[in-house]
């Protein structure tokens, strides 16, 4: 396990400089679309220009938006001495720094990570999670959250959300554009029209096929972690059942931080199973039952 995780936490940080770079020529290409579809390349530089200075402003801030957009308050300890006592007990088993923590008002059972690294982290729990949860399972919880601070994951959540987001407005705003560009026949190209159209289509695919191919097996290796921190595989297979029983959408959804919560948020449907950046919850219950065998 050790060895997973060093290698893990390599990997991160290697694929959070990867994923920046992605990220700088994907939305430099859709720059250089609409320069050819308008004949103005000064367009294509000023996405490029616009994308770097964004992938960095994610770098810093991305936190504290993810924060913001779900809703989440940041606590002190006497609001929540369970909260808190909790997190401080499994920080110190970890050897990791103390997280800022956060409450999101919710009856859907969730919670997430966030941050660029263990030094500038945040946890963040709904309050539905804490009334359907004993203290084993809430450790459970809390455990697999750390391990995504522990392993880095949090650094590359926040380059995906950034991706997933920026992409999602532009697709709206190329749109707009189209629509609007239909009016004037003269200077439309349907040939150019088109192949915005399908680039505009198809980058919140992209975005979602990158974000869960980030996501799926960091689920499993933060499950596998939770249970070392807490020492007790039952208790993460608890903690997980009762997350697959009492699953249902949050209140404030968000496509572009569904990969930070240690449960889907969104509303169930074939599209977002499809696209889902979570492991069935079976799926990762099964994964830790074969590894106590």
């Amino acid at each position: 396990m050790a060895v997973s995780m060093r290698k893990q936490i390599a990997q991160n940080k290697r694929n959070t400089i990867l994923l920046m770079l992605i990220f700088v020529v994907f939305i430099t290409l859709i720059g250089w679309l609409f320069s050819w579809l308008y004949d103005n390349y000064s367009i294509m530089i000023w996405f490029l220009v616009i994308s770097a200075g964004y992938a960095l402003f994610q770098y810093f801030l991305a936190d504290k938006i993810a924060i913001k957009t779900s809703g989440a308050r940041e606590i002190q300890e006497d609001e929540n001495p369970r909260y808190y006592q909790t997190i401080r007990k499994l920080t110190t088993s970890a050897n990791l720094p103390m997280p800022k923590l956060y409450i999101i008002n919710d009856d859907a059972p969730n919670a997430f990570a966030t941050g660029r690294d263990p030094e500038h982290a945040s946890v963040a729990a709904t309050t539905g999670l804490f009334e359907i949860m004993d203290d084993r399972e809430l450790a459970a919880v809390m455990g697999h959250e750390l391990s995504h601070i522990k392993n880095f994951d949090i650094r590359i959540n926040m380059i995906v959300f950034g991706l997933v987001s920026l992409v999602g407005l532009m697709s709206d705003f190329g749109m707009r554009v189209l629509l609007y560009d239909k009016r004037n026949e003269e200077n439309n190209s349907p040939i150019g029209a088109l192949f915005a159209l399908i680039t505009l289509v198809l980058s919140p695919i992209v975005a979602s096929l990158v974000q869960m191919g980030v996501s799926r097996q960091r689920e499993y290796l933060a499950d596998a972690s939770s249970a070392t921190i807490t020492g007790s595989t039952d208790d993460m297979i608890d903690a997980l059942r009762k997350l697959e029983t009492h699953s249902r959408p949050m209140h404030q959804q968000n496509v572009a931080t569904e990969s930070m919560y240690i449960a889907n948020p969104l509303a169930k449907s074939m599209i977002s199973r499809l696209f889902s950046t979570h492991p069935p919850l079976e799926a990762r219950i099964e994964r830790l039952e074969n590894a106590k065998k």
